[in-house]
């Protein structure tokens, strides 16, 4: 049984979709949920869904092997799902190529330190771009730089919003992150 921790920075849907997905897996099991906002959302949701979950400050993150040693106890694999932090070095070595993001864009564009959320969507719909889609990648050193493992694209229509932008993206995460996610921890065990 591969174990994962997540780590989420607002309301956590898509950590909801994921603990609801492996739910019943004999091969992977959501251990616990981290976040580095004590009121965010995804808190409520892993304690609805009866996983393990706290939060954390930026000291316990950056300035220690708090964190780090509590994942390396807890989880096999590390999925970001909306976590805004950049990872440091102590966990990028303990988890090599065992971190996971997904991203509301086709990257390399729309990438890098404030392209999350509505302001991917919103520059996605200020440059007319004729689609968008979300990217699943490896987290390395750099935001949104590490190794592409999976995209989906939809188009963009002239008359879609950054809203119906960022439904359709929500659409894809859904149906797609959960099933990566299972399709590189059986292939890399």
């Amino acid at each position: 049984m591969k174990r994962i921790a997540i780590l989420a920075s607002g309301s956590g849907s898509n950590a909801e979709n994921i603990i609801k997905y492996f739910k019943n897996s004999d091969l992977v099991s959501v251990e616990q949920v981290l976040s580095n906002k004590k009121d965010a959302f995804v808190l409520e949701r892993a304690n609805r869904l009866n996983v393990s979950n706290l939060s954390f400050n930026r000291a316990d993150f950056y300035a220690s092997d708090k964190i780090v040693e509590l994942l390396k106890k807890n989880a096999d694999y590390v999925i970001l799902a909306g976590f805004l932090w950049k990872i440091p070095q102590n966990i990028l070595d303990a988890f090599p190529n065992k971190i996971i993001n997904i991203h509301p864009a086709l990257l390399p564009k729309y990438g890098g330190k404030g392209m999350y959320g509505m302001h991917v969507h919103e520059a996605v719909v200020a440059n007319a771009e004729k689609e968008s889609g979300i990217t699943i990648h490896y987290v390395n050193e750099n935001y949104d730089e590490g190794a592409i493992i999976f995209q989906n694209s939809f188009e963009v229509t002239a008359t879609d919003t950054a809203n119906d932008v960022a439904n359709k993206v929500h659409t894809l995460e859904y149906a797609h992150f959960p099933e990566v996610i299972e399709k590189v921890i059986l292939q890399n065990g």
